[in-house]
């Protein structure tokens, strides 16, 4: 059985991303854990001394945002109808990476799945904030679903690397299960560089092949060239569905994510994608 957390900001942006979870996990037993997170607009003396409701103000927003919640767990179990499915709601005051960090921590839930954008996301900002600070601190697996996103069956999913990173010390078995559960090819892509590869990135290339044996995948070599436009160009070109990386700050991912330059380039994808997490 997996567990699988949903946050919710109550936007469309992040309704898709909870639609997208239940139809690619549609055929697998799950517990959606339906969450919101919030601050009060005012600051009560019952929340600085860390016991809400216990001098007698009852938590409004909390029952507010549990009846929302309520609410989208009817729509969907009435939409979706899926028996293979259970919903937990669940609201909470806290800052959301706080709270997804609880979860993750206390074996809660397994994956994460999230829009990139709220309810006020500029559409110029690839990535929210929220979205940035949970992919940056999630020990678990972060599922993103940019606001554009169709839901179609990942039947051919991407893996950009520049082999930096030891592959020894990521657990690809949601990569693989993802794979297993729709029929998927793995496209592992490195754009190369006019040096070649270390005999460090030698060994975590063989690392990263022997973890998925038994699985369809294929190898590309690409030219010498810019990652953001090359990124674009494949997803075009082989219809990529998912996109998955790993999340190390060594490596190209947080290039792409994380840095200003996003704006700048581009880099506006509607292809969700997978961001494991680096044990090492």
């Amino acid at each position: 059985m997996l567990n699988i957390l949903l946050p919710t900001d109550f936007s469309e942006n992040a309704q898709n991303a909870i639609e997208y979870g239940l139809q690619l996990y549609k055929d697998t037993t799950c517990v959606f854990h339906l969450m919101h997170v919030y601050t009060p607009a005012i600051y009560r003396i019952d929340y600085a001394l860390g016991s809400p409701g216990q001098i007698g103000f009852p938590d409004d927003y909390k029952y507010y945002t549990e009846s929302r919640l309520e609410k989208i767990r009817e729509e969907i179990e009435a939409k979706f109808n899926n028996p293979r499915h259970t919903f937990i709601i669940h609201s909470a005051f806290n800052h959301l990476v706080d709270e997804v960090s609880e979860m993750v921590g206390n074996k809660t839930v397994d994956l994460v799945i999230m829009g990139t954008q709220g309810a006020t996301g500029a559409k110029e900002i690839f990535l929210g904030s929220n979205a940035v600070h949970v992919i940056k601190k999630s020990k678990a697996p972060v599922l993103v679903i940019p606001q554009e996103s169709i839901f179609k069956p990942p039947k051919n999913i991407l893996l950009p690397t520049d082999f930096e990173i030891d592959f020894n010390f990521t657990d690809l078995h949601f990569l693989r299960d993802v794979m297993k559960l729709h029929g998927s090819k793995l496209h592992i892509m490195h754009v190369a560089v006019p040096k070649g590869l270390t005999a460090e990135q030698e060994k975590n290339k063989t690392a990263l092949f022997n973890k998925m044996k038994g699985t369809d995948y294929v190898y590309h070599n690409l030219p010498d060239q810019e990652l953001i436009e090359a990124i674009n160009s494949y997803e075009t070109e082989h219809n990529i569905e998912l996109l998955t990386m790993v999340r190390n700050k060594h490596t190209f991912m947080e290039r792409i994510f994380i840095e200003p330059i996003i704006k700048k380039i581009g880099f506006h994808t509607i292809v969700p994608f997978m961001v494991l997490p680096y044990h090492n």
